[in-house]
Parts: C-alpha cells; structure tokens; sequence
C-alpha cells in the first residue's frame, strides 16, 4: 500500500528529515542483516554476532544503538552475574523485519539473473 507524497511534502527526498535518518540506518549494510537475524528470535550480542558474519563488536553495538534509538530494537538485561544482555525486535521492529525479509527473498529469488548480468555487464559492449 504506497502513496504518492506532495511535492512540498517533509518526506524522504529532504536531506533534514526524519524519515532519511531512519531509512539509512534500516537500510544500511549491517542495519539490514542485524534486522533480518533477528527476526528468528531474541538473540545475545555474541550469538547475533556470529549470526551476522563479517560484522566486528564494535559495528554490531553502533548498530544496535542506532537501531535502538529508532524504536527497532530492544535490550534486556538479566539480573546475573555475568549479566546477560539479550536484543529482541520491538513491534515496529518485526514489522519492518518483515518487509526486509521479502526484499532479501526477492534477491534471493533474483541471484542467478543478477550473476548474469553482472557477467554480461563487465564484458563489456558486445
């Protein structure tokens, strides 16, 4: 369901929104794949880290927070020695999760025509 924004429309296209804040953080490398894991359920900073390979500790906790402060993502801490610290996606969180996952299943869906091209586009002019 999209809508069509007005021209004069405080949307996407202006660099002071909200909205382009969001959308980088949702849409970057990491944001994107720290989403999707965690879509199979809460997880702790360690196990997301190795879900996510390629990500280091430092990357995961800027993401996190970043995701976090947008309402994504939530912590919780166990009252243990050592404590234990879980993330787990918030309701908007799982929502948005969901629309990611269908654009990775549609590059998923798409690998093989993407090689081709990819392929055919660094051969050159025919």
């Amino acid at each position: 369901m999209s809508t069509k924004r007005k021209a004069d429309d405080r949307g996407p296209l202006k660099a002071d929104c909200l909205w382009r804040d969001v959308f980088n953080h949702v849409t970057s490398r990491w944001g994107f794949l720290i989403l999707i894991a965690l879509a199979d359920g809460p997880m702790r900073f360690y196990v997301l880290r190795n879900r996510v390979e390629g990500i280091s500790e430092k990357m995961l906790s800027q993401t996190l927070k970043s995701l976090m402060r947008h309402g994504l993502i939530s912590r919780h801490v166990q009252d243990s020695i050592p404590p234990q610290v879980t993330y787990a996606l918030t309701d908007m969180g799982h929502e948005i999760a969901e629309r990611l996952d269908s654009v990775s299943n549609w590059i998923g869906d798409h690998v093989a025509e993407i090689a081709r091209m990819q392929t055919q586009f660094d051969q050159g002019p025919n």
